[in-house]
C-alpha cells in the first residue's frame, strides 16, 4: 500500500467525523449562516477556536475577492487554506544531525524512533540510536529489539545508569564513527513533572555542549489525547523548546484536526503522522495531502 493509500485509511476516522458536520453546508447558498455552522463543526472536530477562527476569515476574505457565491465553490478553497495554515516553514535538516525524542510514556515514541531509524537506514545514512530512557528497563530492550530489526547501532547502559552519561558517551561514539543521524530517546515520566523537565534540561544542554552540529526536538503525541495534547506541548515547549511534532495513533482516532490547533498555538510543524502500526507506516507530514484527505 503506497504512502496515500495509508494516509487516506489513517485519515478515515478524522475525515468521517468532519464530513458528517460539514458535508450539506457546501449543498446551499454562501451566507452568514454558512459560516458560523462552518466554524462551529471545525471546532467541534479538535481545530482549535484560534485555528477555525483564522480560516473562517480567509475563507470570507477569498470569496469577497472571487465573488464566490455558492458554497461548493468554497471546497477547494477551504481545503487550500487549511494547506497553508500547516505548511512547515522550517529549515531541511541536514547531516550529520541529532534528534531528542520527549513524549510522557505510552505514546509509541520509542516505537517512532524505530521507524524514524528505519527510514533514515533506507536512505543510506548511518544511524546511531541512544538510549536515553535508563528509568524503565523495558525502554531500553525496545530500543535495542528495534535496533535489531532495522540494523543501525545503538548505545545503552543498565536500568538506573545516569541519562546524561548515556548522551555524551552516545556523542562521543557518534563522532568517532561518522554517523549522519543520532536518535536519542528520553524519558517519559519520572516522580513528578518537574523532576522530568529538570532531567530533560539536562540532557538539551550536554547535547548543545556536545554536539555543534545540527539538532532537532521532536514530542512525540498521541493523537487520540486530541486537545489535552495541547498541554504537552506547552509543557514541552517551555522545558527545551520542541522544533516538531510526531502524531502517532492516527488512524484510530477522529481527533486528528488538533495538528490545526498545535500549528496555530505554538507555530511548530508536524514532522511525522503514524497511520498504522507497520514499520513504514510513520510517514512524512505533507500538509497539503493531509488538508485534501479530510475535507
Amino acid at each position: 500500500m503506497g504512502f496515500f493509500s495509508k494516509l487516506f485509511n489513517g485519515l478515515k476516522k478524522t475525515k468521517d467525523a468532519i464530513a458528517s458536520k460539514i458535508s450539506y453546508l457546501f449543498k446551499g447558498e454562501l451566507n452568514e449562516d454558512f459560516y458560523e455552522e462552518l466554524e462551529f463543526a471545525l471546532i467541534s472536530s479538535d481545530m482549535g477556536v484560534k485555528a477555525v477562527e483564522e480560516i473562517i476569515a480567509e475563507l470570507k476574505s477569498i470569496a469577497k475577492k472571487k465573488h464566490i457565491k455558492q458554497a461548493e465553490e468554497l471546497k477547494q478553497e477551504l481545503r487550500n487554506v487549511m494547506a497553508e495554515m500547516l505548511k512547515d516553514e522550517s529549515k531541511d535538516l541536514e547531516y550529520p544531525c541529532l534528534i531528542t525524542f520527549v513524549g510522557v510514556n505510552g505514546v509509541g515514541k520509542t516505537t517512532a524512533i524505530g521507524k524514524i531509524a528505519n527510514m533514515y537506514k533506507n536512505q543510506g545514512k548511518s544511524v546511531l540510536m541512544v538510549a536515553g530512557d535508563t528509568f524503565r528497563a523495558a525502554a531500553s530492550d525496545q530500543l535495542t529489539e528495534w535496533s535489531k530489526r532495522v540494523g543501525v547501532r545503538i548505545v545503552k547502559y543498565s536500568e538506573g545508569t545516569d541519562p546524561g552519561a548515556v548522551v555524551f558517551d552516545g556523542i562521543t561514539s557518534a563522532k568517532a564513527k561518522g554517523n549522519d543521524v543520532v536518535l536519542v530517546d528520553t524519558a517519559g515520566r519520572l516522580q513528578n513533572k518537574s523532576n522530568l523537565m529538570d532531567e530533560l534540561k539536562k540532557i538539551d544542554k550536554i547535547i548543545s555542549n556536545k554536539w555543534e552540529y545540527n539538532t532537532r526536538n521532536y514530542l512525540v503525541i498521541d493523537a487520540t489525547t486530541g486537545q489535552n495534547a495541547l498541554s504537552q506541548v506547552e509543557i514541552f515547549n517551555q522545558a527545551i523548546g520542541i522544533d516538531g511534532i510526531i502524531l502517532t495513533k492516527l488512524d484510530g482516532t477522529s481527533k486528528g484536526g488538533i495538528v490545526f490547533a498545535i500549528k496555530k498555538e505554538y507555530n511548530i510543524p508536524i514532522k511525522y503522522v503514524g497511520v498504522g502500526e507497520g514499520v513504514d507506516d510513520l510517514q512524512p507530514f505533507d500538509a497539503e495531502e493531509f488538508a485534501n484527505n479530510i475535507i
